[in-house]
């Protein structure tokens, strides 16, 4: 089941298109990934969903029906421009902004000092907002996103001003969301986060969507049947040992080992491949090449760009 959908979003900014048509389906209880370069158009439906801007035309849906205004009291939202108010002090912002949630303060108290001692950050509850560099005000932000327990999160380029210890705790705290039954729209052109975090994603460059659906099954789709094997040396020649219908694509030394990419044909596995090669040498690892989000990108991005 979908907790949200979008129809054919289409929104104009005077003469710049931000998004032509766009659709999306995010099913319930997964983190869905929203990716494409920056000015691609993913804030921009982001906002939308929020309901902060209207589209020119289409359609949202929120539990099975037509979003509502009042919806906006299940989502949770980071921005990527932090809004966090510089003067006041970081406790005293977190319990006004949780409270603004519809928490009580009592229980608002309750659940920020649980996080502030997740995040080891109890310690800046007096200090001023303006006190703390980026990266500890996106905790902060991170925290008052959360705090109400939404039915979706939405988080644009979170790790954005991040060191890499605080990338990967802040990755661990959405796989968390998540397993307590978060919907989350995780959106981003860092392609490499995709591959830990995302179960589906949809693909935007230049305002439309050109891909979309299950992260496994869009790598096994634009797989190329190809493997790295690596094996010892013997006399004959690789290319003597295999058909011309298997591409060598690379060949190289790894200590005492020799490595070699190759593609198989269609209609050819792995095990063809030991096949030919096991007579001969002795194979010490076989692993397919699966392709990157990031090549995936790159690849299908190139494929429209021929075809106009």
């Amino acid at each position: 089941m979908d907790l949200f959908s979008a129809s054919h979003i289409t929104k104009q900014f005077a003469a710049h298109k931000a998004l032509n048509e766009v659709s999306i389906a995010v099913p319930e209880g997964s983190i869905f990934g929203l990716l494409g370069p920056n000015g691609a158009g993913k804030t921009t439906l982001i906002r939308i969903i929020n309901q902060i801007i209207a589209p020119d035309a289409g359609e949202l849906f929120f539990q099975g029906r037509k979003l509502l205004p009042q919806d906006v009291e299940q989502i949770g939202y980071l921005p990527e421009e932090r809004g966090l108010y510089k003067k006041m002090k970081v406790g005293e912002q977190a319990l006004y902004l949780a409270q603004l949630k519809g928490l009580s303060r009592q229980e608002a108290g309750k659940r920020l000092t649980y996080w502030f001692s997740n995040f080891g950050i109890t310690s800046w509850w007096n200090r001023k907002v303006e006190e703390l560099s980026k990266g500890m005000q996106q905790k902060v932000q991170f925290i008052i996103t959360v705090i109400h327990q939404p039915r979706l999160l939405i988080f644009d380029e979170p790790f954005s001003g991040f060191d890499p210890i605080n990338v990967n705790l802040l990755k661990e705290e959405i796989l968390n969301l998540k397993a307590a039954g978060s919907t989350i729209i995780f959106s981003t052109h860092n392609m490499a986060s995709v591959e830990e975090l995302c179960d589906h994603i949809a693909l935007i460059n230049n305002a439309r969507k050109i891909l979309d659906g299950n992260v496994k099954a869009i790598k096994k789709q634009y797989s190329t049947n190809t493997f790295e094997v690596r094996f010892n040396t013997f006399g004959q020649d690789l290319r003597a040992l295999l058909p011309g219908s298997f591409e060598i694509l690379e060949t190289g030394m790894d200590e005492a080992l020799r490595i070699a990419r190759i593609r198989l044909p269609e209609d050819a596995g792995p095990n063809d491949l030991l096949a030919l090669l096991m007579p001969h040498a002795t194979i010490h690892s076989l692993n397919e090449i699966i392709p990157s989000m990031n090549d995936i990108f790159i690849r299908v991005v190139t494929e429209k760009e021929a075809a106009l």
